[in-house]
């Protein structure tokens, strides 16, 4: 990409920014750096589809006041209200949802790494990427999608991947969204046989048009035992500028959520550690 790839194109959005200005901006964000993403979106457009998104998902350090409760801030000023909190043991991460009355409008999954639970070389070096934060950074009214404010060298990168693919993530590509999700329930063209025939569906017409979906474990994960089927792309690959050198790297994917309804008859809204422990499992690779 001309100039490098994270830019701060993020900043200097005004703090009053309305709901669909919000939106509008996470979106052209993300397929900036995720162009399967606007294709995808394209070819269900042309198919007829008027697109929903079930939730939209962001990643932060727990450190610098960039935290959940701070990315939170424009979405709650917003209308969006907190709901479940999750822990995530294994990939050293804690995660919150937030859903707007509007039932049209995505919930927001925000998640944090805990950064002392890494080894002391890694929370050195997420230490000396937030030492680089201005003065009041945590305080933008933008912060959730402000970019990469910090300069990183590729060897720094590398050093993260090798320990977590989540810690690498954010210092390579800053405060963004990590990726948008199609609510399948929405979709009126994929019909199928079965819980989660319509996803299957997806899947299906997806790698027909040469799409690459994750596979690992399985393409959809969940089922409606679980309330939350799932299935996402590959992520992407994008070139970034590092302080040392560039290097194309996985950037973002897209996902596809399809809900099942709670004995009550009411949607399910919330995650379950079957399908929400995957979205931080669509882009994890090794380092190389």
């Amino acid at each position: 990409m001309r100039g490098g790839f994270p830019t701060r194109r993020g900043f200097g959005i005004p703090q009053g920014v309305t709901i669909p200005e919000l939106l509008d901006v996470l979106w052209r964000d993300y397929v900036a750096s995720t162009p399967q993403a606007e294709r995808i979106h394209a070819l269900l457009t042309a198919r007829g589809e008027a697109l929903r998104n079930d939730h939209v998902a962001l990643r932060t350090y727990a450190a610098g006041g960039l935290g959940l409760a701070a990315l939170a801030r424009p979405f709650e000023a917003l209308g969006w209200e907190p709901r479940e909190a999750y822990r995530f043991l294994d990939k050293h991460l804690r995660a919150r949802y937030w859903q707007h009355p509007d039932p049209a409008l995505p919930k927001v999954f925000i998640s944090e790494l805990v950064v002392e639970e890494l080894s002391p070389a890694a929370q050195q070096i997420i230490a000396s990427l937030v030492a680089q934060l201005p003065d009041g950074f945590a305080a933008r009214g933008d912060l959730a999608w402000a970019g990469r404010p910090w300069a990183v060298t590729l060897a720094a990168y590398r050093a993260l991947l090798a320990e977590s693919e989540y810690a690498a993530w954010v210092a390579a590509f800053g405060l963004r969204v990590n990726h948008f999700t199609v609510d399948v329930g929405s979709l009126r063209t994929f019909p199928g046989d079965g819980d989660d025939g319509s996803l299957r569906a997806l899947c299906a017409f997806l790698v027909e048009r040469g799409e690459t979906l994750n596979a690992s474990g399985g393409v959809i994960k969940g089922s409606a035992a679980d309330r939350l089927a799932q299935a996402s792309t590959r992520a992407d690959s994008v070139e970034v500028a590092f302080a040392d050198g560039r290097a194309a790297i996985p950037s973002c994917y897209y996902e596809f959520a399809l809900r099942f309804p709670l004995p009550t008859g009411a949607l399910f809204h919330g995650f379950v550690p079957a399908s929400a422990d995957k979205i931080f499992e669509s882009t994890d690779v090794r380092a190389r």
